[in-house]
């Protein structure tokens, strides 16, 4: 009898916690049998080890073969296992020496030829085997994602004889070489503030959004630049930290999606179309996959024409706006994905999009438009920080403004960079995300001003929540100021952005 113990990783969440494959050989009928919970795809490797093992020129044992993937408990799912499935039969039939298993991890799918493909989650695997300090052989597919970390010696491969050499000692496999990305130009080349003619309120609401990682609302008729301010957030952004690539990377990767942008430092920004699904948004399936949400983590998440969404789909954003996690519920399991993302949404003041505006288009009943702005309800709208009403200049004043006036992101960039700093040093996390406690002695506020604000509250009839938020958008400008202390100033300013919404053209009561 002969017994060999391969190390995998499987994959839940943004979680890769360890298998290990035990393949047993024993007298009897030729037969192979998995066990270990394997689902569809997993039981399917046993006809793709057979095929690539055969193909490689080694002798598949015509022997009763038992593998067990332990724990029992956890489900497996996918190819993952085919990598480690194979040298575990040719390791207990002898075709293989055993004495590096037991510092190693292998990951990879095989094809019937013995060719190694890429897999989904190698970077969650590339972390968790880097706190067991053994080394982790992959397929050369997924060389890029775990690159990023640091610390581990990784192996790549292209074919199950790359493996063999490797184990048999005649020939090692290629390291990968940690990268340290180089941060590069924020957001797109094609996309610069300077772009936007006019709208000085709104790019200040832009300013203070990315400065201060607050969500942000706008509203105004259709072509006044809504959806154009957006797409230029990120090129105020500072790029995404290393501890902040590895955590958004190792999302992706879960995904299968490509992490090339977030391994450059270049910060999500998701705009998913208003037809979406609550499941699309929050992520899900029998097997949970990352949403929208989780895929907008570190960055930002875009959404147009807010009220065309369900109103289902938009209270899923209400926890995790507050949290910064989503927590995805089966009957069979839990998954937790990270989503802080920051919120910019923008839509139009009534059904037809004209509400208030000059060109006296719009032929929505009271009603109507009533309908249409209680679609956002208000404890979603009390999550938003920033609301600004984008106004639509007039063609002749378009067309006679001078671009070369206006600030380029680069330079609005330093300013929101130097705000960013100040809050790092003095909490350790941007505005936005600032816990109720901290409030009192970040935010610190003299009478008058407290005054000030008490007044506003009773008369807007602002929720606790929303005087948070007005404390924590007047401590960003305090902070785009240089300003040590919040004034009555900042608070103004602050407020005035707040009650953007309820003086709107499309803002509901």
């Amino acid at each position: 009898m002969s017994l060999a113990i391969v190390r995998s990783r499987a994959q839940i969440g943004v979680v890769s916690p360890l298998v290990t494959v035990e393949v047993h050989l024993s007298a009897g009928l030729p037969a192979l049998a998995l066990v270990g919970l394997p689902e569809a795809a997993v039981r399917e490797s046993k006809e793709r080890v057979r095929s690539a093992i055969i193909n490689s020129g080694f002798e598949f044992p015509q022997r009763r073969i038992t593998i067990n993937l332990a724990p029992a408990d956890l489900p497996k799912e996918g190819g993952r296992y085919d990598l480690a499935i194979a040298v575990g039969i040719l390791v207990a039939s002898k075709q293989l020496p055993a004495e590096q298993l037991d510092q190693l991890e292998l990951i990879g799918e095989l094809a019937l030829s013995g060719e190694l493909r890429g897999v989904t989650g190698v970077l969650p695997a590339a972390v968790a085997c880097k706190r067991e300090s053994r080394a982790l052989w992959i397929p050369a597919d997924n060389e890029t994602e775990a690159a990023l970390v640091q610390g581990l010696e990784i192996r790549k491969g292209s074919h199950l004889l790359d493996i063999c050499a490797a184990l048999k000692g005649e020939q090692p496999l290629p390291e990968v070489h940690a990268q340290v990305c180089q941060p590069t130009t924020r957001g797109s080349h094609h996309h610069d503030l300077a772009d936007v003619k006019g709208q000085l309120n709104a790019k200040r609401a832009l300013e203070i959004a990315a400065a201060g990682g607050h969500n942000l609302l706008m509203s105004g008729v259709p072509g006044s630049g809504k959806s154009m301010l957006a797409a230029r957030l990120p090129t105020l952004l500072p790029t995404l930290s290393e501890d902040e690539r590895l955590e958004t990377a190792a999302i992706y990767s879960v995904a299968g999606m490509a992490v090339e942008a977030i391994c450059a430092g270049i910060r999500p920004f998701r705009a998913p179309h208003h037809t979406a699904s609550a499941a699309a948004l929050v992520g899900g399936g029998s097997h949970p996959k990352p949403g929208e949400i989780s895929l907008a983590h570190q960055g930002v998440l875009f959404l147009d024409e807010l009220p065309e969404f369900s109103r289902k789909v938009l209270e899923v954003l209400r926890e995790p706006l507050e949290t910064g996690e989503i927590l995805i519920s089966r009957a069979a399991r839990q998954t937790e994905y990270p989503a802080r993302f920051q919120l910019i949404a923008a839509m139009n003041p009534c059904p037809c999009g004209y509400h208030g505006d000059r060109s006296g288009k719009c032929r929505c009943t009271p009603d109507q438009i009533r309908r249409y702005q209680d679609k956002l309800s208000g404890p979603l709208l009390d999550r938003i920080d920033l609301f600004v009403n984008v106004v639509a200049l007039p063609p002749d004043t378009l067309l006679q403004l001078d671009q070369s006036e206006n600030e380029a992101s680069a330079t609005v960039a330093e300013r929101v960079t130097a705000a960013l700093q100040r809050q790092h040093q003095r909490q350790g996390c941007r505005n936005a995300h600032l816990q109720a406690q901290q409030l009192d002695t970040i935010c610190a506020l003299t009478d008058e001003t407290r005054q000030l604000l008490a007044t506003a509250a009773n008369k807007f009839g602002l929720s606790a929540r929303a005087c948070h938020r007005i404390l924590k958008v007047a401590r960003t400008l305090a902070d785009l100021a240089g300003s040590e202390a919040v004034t009555d100033q900042h608070l103004l300013e602050a407020l005035g952005f707040k009650d953007g919404l309820t003086r709107s053209p499309g803002a509901s009561s």
